[in-house]
């Protein structure tokens, strides 16, 4: 078990590892195993490898652990060199990920880490399930919903409807905005999801259309003016394309055109890096918070895989803009909710002749389901695709129609989006209304 040269480092896992402690977990029992486990079993993945996730990264791996892989689609940019420490300028334009776990790899020896330069909604079941833990440190809502439901969807049950524990693998969520974050471990199917709690997080920031089209103000109504107007109107990148934040031809674009509309109304401070960040609803970091966010999260992966204390219960808060002050408390599980509970078909009440899309616009703007990109099937017939192009195409005939003409009263509705692996059931009545009133 021996570690070499990096034995001396570790002294403080033997001494918390290898004897019993008042905070220990009632399954805890010292021994060199926890050891052998953290070093050559656990495997962790971590989400991520921006502001927080080069944190976890360094807290994880001088933790103990031996096995990381760490994923996000992310390539360096200058502008991320002032706090993402395990970045230089020579890495300027290289995978975030790849850069990141090299350096690690180049700092701790004896290590097993690996950079996927991917998209985490373009992975395998089989890919996620190869790991004990996965820590969040994602600055997007819609992929934290669609890891959480991802976790949650690999549990499976026994014969006798009990869970087995064997495919539960822990999400511990990290997140920081400004001065504030907050990290939260989550037990797929047997504690509070992300889903569960999903109110605990305002909608984003949206702009008036009107505002927008019409009387810009400020340097962000001329970046939306180019994303939800001209984008679709021109569509420079062919019929169907959506704007991807983490293009950077599809950032200059859209910058290029918000500077035009800035100039036209006399507006300032339209930059690249304001129009990504506008794009991916990003708020600035401040370093100190990652820190505390990150160290709280590798605490907590090293208490899940060792047990040397309890589990954080389950939800902390930080916030550190009058002082240092962190609140910790227990967010509870719904029954009905639509991720882990046994959640009904959410009922939605429409009139009959509003249009199909008008029920997708009414989609959009629920505040609890929080999609962007709605696709609806109904008793296997195909009602509207948001994607891919080819089959938006050959669906968006029945966007003017009415429901009265598409759908039947008591219908279930499946409904998928991007930051839904399950999808969600809607159940459609109808009553008699005016569209300005749904």
């Amino acid at each position: 078990m021996s570690q070499g040269k990096d034995e001396g480092k570790l002294e403080d896992l033997y001494l918390i590892t290898l004897r019993n402690g008042p905070f220990a977990h009632e399954s805890f029992s010292p021994s060199e195993d926890l050891l052998n486990f953290l070093w050559n079993e656990c495997k962790v993945l971590v989400v991520g490898a921006g502001g927080l996730g080069c944190e976890l990264l360094k807290d994880l791996a001088l933790s103990g652990f031996r096995n990381i892989e760490v994923i996000d689609l992310d390539v360096v940019d200058v502008t991320n060199l002032n706090r993402q420490f395990l970045f230089r300028q020579q890495d300027v334009g290289k995978p975030k990920a790849e850069v990141a776990a090299a350096f690690i790899a180049k700092r701790i020896s004896g290590i097993n880490i690996k950079g996927h330069h991917a998209n985490i909604y373009d992975q395998p079941r089989e890919f996620y399930k190869q790991f004990n833990l996965v820590v969040a440190g994602l600055d997007s809502i819609d992929a934290r919903r669609w890891l959480n439901e991802t976790l949650i969807d690999l549990v499976e049950t026994n014969d006798d409807g009990t869970i087995d524990v064997s495919t539960v693998i822990p999400l511990i969520d990290g997140g920081t905005e400004g001065f504030r974050g907050q990290a939260r471990v989550i037990i797929p199917k047997m504690s509070a999801c992300f889903e569960c709690n999903l109110d605990l997080f305002p909608p984003q920031i949206s702009y008036p259309l009107c505002t927008i089209a019409n009387t810009p103000r400020l340097p962000e109504h001329c970046i939306e003016y180019a994303s939800v107007i001209l984008w679709p109107q021109q569509q420079p990148f062919g019929a169907g394309t959506k704007v991807d934040g983490d293009n950077p031809e599809h950032v200059k674009w859209i910058f290029e055109r918000a500077q035009e509309r800035a100039n036209q109304f006399h507006i300032q401070g339209v930059t690249y890096r304001l129009s990504q960040g506008v794009i991916k609803h990003i708020i600035p970091a401040v370093a100190s918070t990652n820190a505390i966010v990150a160290a709280s999260c590798a605490n907590e992966a090293f208490k899940l895989a060792t047990y040397i204390a309890n589990p954080l219960n389950n939800y902390m808060l930080y916030n550190g803009e009058s002082g240092v002050y962190t609140y910790a408390f227990e967010t509870e599980r719904r029954e009905e909710c639509p991720a882990c509970g046994r959640a009904q078909p959410k009922k939605i009440c429409v009139s009959p002749k509003w249009t199909l899309a008008d029920l997708i616009e009414v989609l959009r703007e629920d505040t609890e389901l929080r999609v962007k990109s709605p696709s609806l099937t109904v008793s296997s017939r195909a009602l509207y695709y948001s994607s891919p192009a080819s089959l938006e195409q050959a669906t968006k005939e029945n966007l003017p129609q009415s429901l009265d003409c598409l759908l039947e009263e008591g219908c279930e509705i499946f409904l998928t989006d991007p930051a839904l692996p399950l999808g969600r059931k809607l159940q459609i009545f109808f009553h008699k209304c005016s569209k300005k009133n749904k």
